[in-house]
């Protein structure tokens, strides 16, 4: 073997740590190959709404720990199906005990993707960051745990990006941990409450119709989405304001 040429064993090494993210790209490229979307939708949720109602009330804490494993899953894999999963935890457990399984699964999830993307990628990339990352760097550094809660309370960015970019800027895990479970709860909440509602509706037979949204249990949910929409947009506006009062 040449002096220059890499070992082998170090070539086996570094394969083996990209083979985590590897299985995540994968996972994702499959979703969209075979169309899999097409499995989790508002009707395919309503058609089989029984059947999985039925499975809760047997199976109690196996269904919600089922329930977790695949919401970590949806988010390790970047899946782009969370909301409607959300939703369907609020279907089959209601707010509070739904909006603890999505919070749970949820930060499973980040944390999986978030180790694996800073023990394959994470310094590489650090390396080529470009100056939007830079910026984003220099946040953290300020106070890391103040500002990606703040990203995960108001949705500026996708939840997958959030996941990933922490761990390309050395983000600790303790912190990554404690902003993902307390700043996602929120958001969970008011989508499993969409779920919730929507099941209460479903089970009083009602037939749909604008009554409905009359309903607290219909109501305070979308009230709820319409101000997580409106946060980017108000967090800007207060940003420019201290901006032009600093100058």
């Amino acid at each position: 073997m040449a002096p220059s040429d890499p070992p082998a064993s170090g070539r086996r090494i570094g394969l083996r740590r990209l083979l985590p993210l590897a299985i995540l790209v994968l996972g994702l490229l499959a979703f969209f190959a075979f169309d899999l979307n097409r499995f989790v939708s508002f009707e395919v949720l309503r058609e089989n709404r029984a059947d999985l109602s039925a499975f809760v009330d047997r199976n109690g804490l196996i269904a919600a720990l089922v329930f977790v494993a695949t919401y970590a899953v949806v988010v390790a894999f970047s899946l782009p199906i969370a909301t409607l999963v959300s939703i369907l935890g609020g279907f089959l457990f209601g707010t509070l005990i739904g909006t603890l399984c999505v919070v749970v699964g949820a930060t499973v999830g980040a944390v999986a993707l978030f180790l694996i993307a800073r023990s394959t990628v994470g310094a590489f990339l650090h390396e080529r960051a470009g100056p939007a990352l830079r910026r984003m760097e220099s946040g953290f550094r300020e106070n890391e745990l103040s500002y990606l809660l703040i990203l995960r309370l108001i949705p500026l960015f996708p939840f997958f990006l959030v996941n990933i970019v922490p761990a390309l800027l050395g983000v600790s895990l303790r912190n990554y941990v404690l902003a993902t479970a307390v700043g996602i709860i929120p958001g969970a909440f008011v989508y499993v409450g969409v779920g919730a509602g929507t099941g209460a509706v479903l089970d009083s037979g009602a037939v749909p119709g604008l009554s409905l949204f009359i309903r607290p249990d219909v109501l305070l949910p979308i009230v709820g989405l319409l101000v997580l929409a409106l946060l980017p947009i108000g967090y800007k506006i207060l940003r420019r304001r201290r901006a032009g009062a600093a100058t």
